[in-house]
């Protein structure tokens, strides 16, 4: 078994070279690894629970690099205790006020943040970051308890517009250098924006009460996305990525089809056109809508989920797409906290690599969405010694 030091791929080409060969479809000298360990490491960081081995690690990056793997993120930016999201582009309003505050209680850290408008008054929305499990959390979101929300949408989506900051996304990737691609993770679809916004189910119900005005209005949302998206890709960013939690449970073929298809055709283009990649970060089922998001140019999907967390195998995922389709994933918190031995472990990479090795090409091993903050070190480092194994 290889030793667990960054030295065991610097015989072969990069970690941005092999990323780079999947994102242009070409085979790989290795399957390419770049797991999500934001939460994990944040979790186990601020609560003093680092081994001692880690205790020189101070960021996710320097954590991936003490493992040896690849870097294909878009968290690896981001604050993790102020979005969920986020931090290489800023909003920028035009006719509505915005202002957030932060404070502490006990340990945790409440965002709340204020929209004053200019004809409905000040909407609020708060987001609590939970210390004990490091997540955020909404506790209360911009179109509760407002008696015309529909006209405070349009407001808001008429006054927001996003400004990429190429200087930043330079400085984020200088850091990662040769290990891997900073992902652009600043765009949400206009069915995202109205869950932001109202919540997945309040969702429902404002389109069921005026679905031609609810279209009218995310077409704001559309246009002003689709203008970063411009600026994004201007700047040379290899990849971006939509933040929808593609899931078919809030994201039906129904609505995704009325309110995201265009978003996405339109946004994958305009990213072709400048070299560069558009995936969508999915998680839960993901079955019926493949061979739709696959026909609007999408490159691929973060983080597939396979059952029981999702509804499809990632080699299934494989035949059911074009072959240009991409796919990170496999990897989940069932696996990462059930399993109680390495043979448990290798013989998991062993399968999945076996059902994947036709399509790696268009695959990176990844955690479907994160990696839970209960999954013990001793597995983290079984994961990668598996890849090491059997990756090759």
């Amino acid at each position: 078994m290889l030793k667990p030091d960054i030295q065991t791929r610097s015989s072969l080409a990069t970690g941005q070279d092999q990323v780079r060969r999947v994102l242009n479809r070409q085979q790989p000298d290795r399957i390419v690894y770049a797991p999500n360990y934001w939460q994990w490491f944040a979790h186990h960081q601020h609560h003093g629970l680092l081994p001692p081995e880690l205790a020189h690690c101070r960021t996710q990056l320097d954590f991936i690099r003490h493992l040896g793997l690849d870097v294909f993120s878009r968290n690896i930016y981001s604050d993790q205790q102020h979005g969920w999201f986020g931090g290489l582009a800023e909003e920028v309003w035009d006719g509505v006020e915005a202002r957030e505050e932060i404070r502490t209680e006990g340990r945790d850290r409440v965002i709340t943040r204020t929209y004053a408008t200019r004809h409905h008054g000040t909407v609020t929305e708060r987001q609590r970051y939970i210390f004990a499990d490091s997540t955020l959390v909404q506790e209360k979101f911009t179109l509760d308890d407002t008696a015309d929300p529909l006209g405070v949408l349009e407001e808001l989506l008429r006054a927001r517009r996003w400004r990429f900051l190429p200087e930043r996304y330079a400085q984020e990737q200088a850091l990662v250098g040769n290990d891997g691609f900073v992902v652009a993770g600043e765009l949400f679809s206009p069915l995202k924006a109205l869950h932001l916004l109202a919540g997945a189910v309040n969702t429902t119900y404002l389109i069921d009460d005026d679905e031609p005005r609810v279209r009218e209005l995310l077409a704001l949302h559309e246009a002003a996305q689709l203008e970063l998206v411009r600026q994004i890709a201007a700047a040379g960013v290899p990849a971006m990525m939509a933040m929808d939690n593609l899931d078919a449970a809030f994201h039906t073929p129904t609505y995704l089809e009325k309110f995201s298809a265009a978003f996405y055709e339109q946004a994958s283009r305009i990213a072709h056109e400048h070299g560069s990649t558009l995936f969508i970060h999915a998680c839960g089922r993901q079955k019926i809508n493949l061979k739709l998001i696959d026909s609007l140019g999408v490159d691929g999907l973060e983080g597939v989920a396979f059952p029981p967390l999702g509804d499809v195998q990632l080699d299934e995922v494989m035949r059911l797409t074009r072959d240009r389709f991409l796919i990170t994933g496999g990897i989940s918190a069932m696996e990462t906290e059930k399993f109680q031995s390495a043979d448990e472990v290798r013989h998991y990479v062993e399968e999945l690599f076996g059902r994947l090795r036709p399509y790696t090409h268009r695959f990176m091993l990844a955690a479907s969405c994160n990696t839970s903050i209960r999954t013990p070190w001793k597995v983290i480092q079984w994961f990668r010694d598996a890849w090491q194994e059997f990756g090759r």
